[in-house]
């Protein structure tokens, strides 16, 4: 395919089947929110419930993406990317959450997975990047044994629709924040503000849906692999030694007051079969009651982990944070920009579960415009990327076996509580002229790291160009 042809040199740095991506969630993009036989996810009320999103702004249109499939992977195609990472708007294909199924909806995703195909992208699938159905929320949500299985029936419906057209999913998409965000805080749909026990029972729910969910597309989606996106704090060593990065991988890994935003409390039950043992004390009893039965549902094998690494912290030999100097580089939603997190976090994911990992999410959000020659210029973002990939081959290079990257995000779109004020696309979307887009110099200077493997990284001066 055009734009795919990889460099043979011996010093090219990514494997040569390396899988180059981009990434987006459903609500996010899709819009079209009550077409079709689709009922309401628990982000359609929460948006729809004044006063949870910035201006009011819902994902009721979005991106329309449900109406510009052709038009998006023509743009993806043109991209070259080898993957396209997206999810499944769960009540779009079981409005009730785990009755019958809506066909139309199921249709829609079928029809986007061809379009992928023919242009020799394959699609990688999360089957929740959170829009649980409002029918299952209001049955008791991820406090109701029953979503789990339910959970169990999604996966069912999907492995069986697609089997033999997608081989890479991922349950879960970031459970940490549906913990911490959705049953914590109240930030983030359903809006729930809970105490800590309750938030382990949500995230134990959580575990056992992956666990059934990896069994259901075991049984039938054919010869798959499966994962799934986790996100924490990743903890760097201010300096490279042997000892500085068994300080930080512990660090990474401990799980304290933040413990719902840690790798550890997620993966050490799905890859370990156990519960972090450096945990608050307060979880101890409920840690204790979980059953050996439970734990086992949960442990399913999987075939590699995936994580979305953003941003990382620094610390000294003796485990101490070092705070961040003044005017230390951030992004546009204030996010440090830290590239080492994009080498140490894979090394230490692998040093503790022994997986294969991708990198699901990876990207910074920039104060993005259409300048006056009609084009959108973001060399931000294209620094970041470069720092990042250039920290990615670090990792490759000692071993870490890294399977691929997802950047976040394919376009611009509707980020949660920010409503649309954040832009992470390679392409502009022109929210107030039709949702036109426009491929950004990033989606350019993207293509021409694809083309090369990689390649192009250390001879940065023309990455943008549109030639």
């Amino acid at each position: 395919m055009e734009g795919k042809t990889h460099m043979t040199s011996s010093c090219v740095p990514f494997p040569r089947d390396f899988v180059w991506g981009a990434a987006t969630s459903a609500y996010q993009i899709e819009g079209g929110w009550n077409e079709d036989g689709k009922d309401p996810s628990v982000w359609d009320h929460f948006c729809h419930t004044p006063g949870h999103i910035h201006n009011g702004e819902t994902g009721d249109i979005a991106c329309d993406h449900y109406h510009r499939v052709s038009e998006d992977v023509a743009l993806m195609k043109e991209l070259g990317i080898t993957s396209y990472r997206f999810s499944i708007n769960w009540p779009r294909i079981l409005p009730d959450g785990n009755g019958p199924i809506n066909h139309t909806g199921l249709d829609f995703y079928s029809r986007l997975i061809d379009h992928l195909l023919e242009a020799d992208i394959e699609p990688c699938v999360t089957l929740h990047h959170w829009e649980l159905p409002l029918a299952l929320h209001r049955r008791g949500g991820w406090l109701n044994p029953e979503t789990a299985k339910a959970f169990s029936r999604l996966a069912e419906v999907v492995g069986k629709a697609f089997r033999g057209r997608v081989r890479r999913y991922l349950t879960l998409n970031e459970p940490q924040c549906i913990t911490a965000l959705g049953y914590g805080n109240g930030v983030h749909a359903p809006g729930n503000r809970t105490d800590p026990l309750t938030q382990a029972a949500v995230a134990h729910q959580l575990l056992l849906g992956h666990g059934y969910a990896v069994q259901a597309l075991r049984s039938t989606a054919g010869t798959v692999e499966v994962g799934v996106a986790s996100t924490g704090s990743i903890v760097c060593p201010a300096e490279d030694t042997v000892e500085n990065r068994a300080v930080a991988c512990d660090a990474t890994f401990r799980c304290g007051e933040n413990w719902t935003f840690m790798h550890s409390w997620f993966l050490d039950p799905m890859v370990l079969g156990h519960y972090p043992e450096q945990r608050p004390p307060e979880l101890d009893a409920f840690v204790q009651s979980v059953s050996p039965d439970e734990l086992a549902q949960i442990c399913q094998p999987l075939d590699f982990i995936a994580a979305n690494i953003y941003s990382g912290d620094e610390i000294d030999a003796g485990g101490r944070l070092i705070p961040r100097p003044t005017g230390w580089p951030r992004t546009a939603l204030r996010w440090s920009v830290s590239p080492k997190s994009l080498h140490y976090g894979p090394a230490f994911l692998y040093r503790r579960y022994h997986l294969p990992i991708y990198v699901s999410e990876n990207g910074q959000s920039c104060n993005d415009r259409i300048f006056l020659d009609g084009q959108v210029h973001d060399p931000d973002r294209i620094d970041y990327l470069q720092r990042y990939l250039l920290a990615l081959r670090d990792a490759i290079r000692e071993g870490v076996p890294v399977m691929g990257y997802y950047h976040w995000s394919l376009m611009d779109n509707f980020e949660w509580q920010s409503g649309y004020d954040d832009r992470f696309g390679l392409i502009f979307v022109d929210y107030a002229n039709k949702l036109r887009r426009i491929p950004k110099d990033s989606f350019y200077a993207y293509r021409q790291i694809i083309a090369s493997n990689g390649g192009c990284l250390n001879d940065p001066g023309n990455l943008g160009s549109r030639r």
